[in-house]
């Protein structure tokens, strides 16, 4: 089995996604919690919740595809573990599958990704520190993203509705599209959101549903050899060094 063809037969699953998470409106499907007293508590916009809830929605979709595949499915052991899914074929190859999702900022941008570490496992490769398999034993990484928009008509208010008001309670989310691609070819050059050392992914969606992030031109070396030496301010004040670079730009500048 090759990356490639585990990954055609994904992506013919992408319709059975949206019929799973969208109304034929394109509504997201859910509409809050239920309590066993029939009331239903509307979702916020918080995004953490709503990445939870959309990873839970896919997981039966993702459980059938490795099924009917003949694949090994291996869930993270804990939530800061990396990936959120290890494939294993039955020629014994690995693949890495992570689920992200994002919201819309405009109709050409998003808010983005984070994909994972560039320090601990992502740099001793042979490493089994927050990692299921070392990072070297996995043929492909990839990021099975999901992209909506906020529903502006969505109250924020924190509200408590019966179950006869199910019809009426108006979703957080739509207009859902999904991407398949390999980390590296959706990567940026800067790291993700919020101090923690991420890196950090293309915020345009065409470059994302195409795999034309900043990386593409370069090819996975050159990705690698970029995020196992970057250096935040606080790494290199922590090793008395100098940032040796901050974009692609200045990587290429630094390795001459």
């Amino acid at each position: 089995m090759t990356v490639e063809q585990f990954r055609e037969r994904l992506l013919v699953h992408f319709d059975e996604f949206r019929r799973s998470l969208a109304t034929d409106a394109g509504d997201w499907t859910i509409k809050g919690f239920i309590d066993v007293y029939k009331s239903i508590y509307a979702i916020s916009t918080d995004t953490k919740v709503m990445s939870k809830i959309i990873e839970l929605m896919l997981f039966p979709i993702i459980s059938s595809f490795s099924t009917k595949h003949g694949y090994k499915m291996m869930l993270s052991e804990q939530q800061n573990y990396y990936p959120d899914i290890s494939f294993i074929a039955p020629n014994g190859t690995k693949i890495a599958l992570d689920l992200k999702s994002t919201y819309r900022k405009s109709e050409k941008m998003v808010s983005g990704f984070t994909l994972g570490a560039f320090t601990g496992y992502f740099r001793r490769r042979d490493s089994t520190k927050n990692i299921t398999f070392p990072y070297k034993e996995y043929a492909a990484h990839l990021v099975l993203g999901v992209i909506y928009s906020r529903n502006e008509e969505a109250s924020e208010e924190v509200r408590v509705y019966r179950l006869d008001d199910l019809q009426s309670i108006v979703s957080v989310a739509k207009d859902f599209d999904f991407i398949l691609q390999e980390k590296w070819r959706i990567a940026s050059d800067r790291p993700g959101s919020g101090n923690t050392k991420n890196i950090g992914s293309a915020t345009n969606i065409q470059a994302l549903l195409t795999g034309n992030g900043p990386f593409a031109a370069y090819g996975p070396k050159v990705f690698d050899d970029y995020w196992m030496n970057y250096l935040t301010k606080d790494m290199a004040r922590a090793i008395d060094s100098d940032v040796p670079y901050r974009n692609l730009e200045g990587y290429c500048k630094w390795r001459k």
